[in-house]
């Protein structure tokens, strides 16, 4: 399942609309619900339309509102884009999962998600097996 562009569309989706609706990952997980498996079997279908589009259709078919959770506004640094945290999670259930919509439900509900979003540290660009073994301990393992 290495390098499902499905998966990857999937998860900068799920990222971007938790940026524009101040949501945290898991709320955008609960709030999309069996939307997931559409966004996943339609990706390439809706990688045609800009982003933005999709989001907005997203955020209003579900009802999204606007949160408080806001990991941009919260980071000292430079904020990495949300295709390339979409990448990051792709990978991290590409490698930890062989169904991608039950991956993509559990890596965004899980402890490893938030602290990925956390763009003060450095856990987010570390590699994709660093993070995977992070991921199958539960923890953030020593470096």
């Amino acid at each position: 399942m290495k390098n499902d562009n499905a998966i990857f569309y999937t998860c900068s989706l799920i990222e971007y609309i938790g940026r524009v609706t101040k949501n945290t990952r898991k709320a955008v997980v609960e709030y999309l619900g069996e939307d997931i498996d559409r966004i996943y079997k339609y990706a390439d279908v809706f990688h045609c339309e800009p982003i933005e589009k999709v989001a907005d259709d997203f955020i209003v078919r579900n009802h999204i509102p606007e949160g408080i959770y806001d990991v941009v506004a919260k980071a000292k640094y430079a904020v990495p884009d949300y295709w390339d945290i979409g990448e990051v999670f792709s990978r991290l259930i590409e490698d930890n999962y062989d169904d991608a919509v039950s991956g993509i439900k559990a890596v965004f509900q899980s402890w490893l998600a938030e602290k990925i979003l956390n763009f003060n540290s450095d856990l987010y660009y570390q590699s994709r097996e660093y993070l995977s073994a992070c991921y199958k301990e539960g923890k953030v393992l020593a470096a």
